[in-house]
């Protein structure tokens, strides 16, 4: 990656831009701040000023993270189907955001903006699974939000890791498996 060049603005979203980008390309594992640092061309100590440690960088991308997927899955109202093909383009378009949102040995999980940002998506996410027409789902509520999260992120799994080989278009088939499920 080339060295970017930090002279002015906000060097936690430029820092927070290029640990999505590493991780997505080479894993949390191959991420540091000082790395991130020179790539910023700033010091080496300049991130600790944002982030503490690399914990406190990973629990910050993944609250960004969720914060993203909330608003996405907002914006994707009002219908269970829109919602989880929302849910699949987020995870599928940033990648380096969802492996660390999904990866508790990274995070500070109890920290309260992660813990606020979480229950952002969940809400909209439940908000999505509340339109279906479904009289299961209607009865059990929690076991459908658990049943179509489970769906989505398994699916959003299964295709960042290689593990399907499908049309080619993560979101169609996302679409196809979805209405299978969960539609009359």
């Amino acid at each position: 990656m080339a060295k970017v060049g930090y002279h002015h603005g906000d060097l936690k979203a430029t820092i927070l831009t290029h640990a999505a980008m590493l991780v997505a390309e080479r894993g949390a594992d191959a991420v540091s701040l000082r790395e991130l640092a020179r790539t910023a061309g700033v010091s080496h100590a300049a991130p600790a000023h944002h982030f503490t440690d690399r914990r406190g960088l990973f629990t910050a991308l993944a609250a960004q993270g969720w914060r993203m997927l909330a608003a996405e899955l907002s914006d994707a109202r009002p219908e269970f189907l829109d919602a989880a093909l929302a849910y699949v383009r987020f995870a599928v378009g940033n990648p380096g955001h969802y492996a660390v949102m999904f990866d508790g040995s990274l995070v500070d999980r109890d920290d309260t903006e992660l813990l606020e940002a979480r229950a952002a998506a969940g809400t909209e996410l439940a908000a999505g699974v509340g339109t279906l027409k479904d009289a299961r789902a209607e009865q059990d509520p929690e076991a459908a939000q658990l049943a179509a999260w489970s769906l989505v992120h398994g699916f959003a799994m299964l295709w960042l890791n290689g593990a399907v080989d499908t049309d080619g278009d993560p979101v169609r088939t996302a679409q196809r498996i979805a209405a299978m499920l969960f539609t009359p």
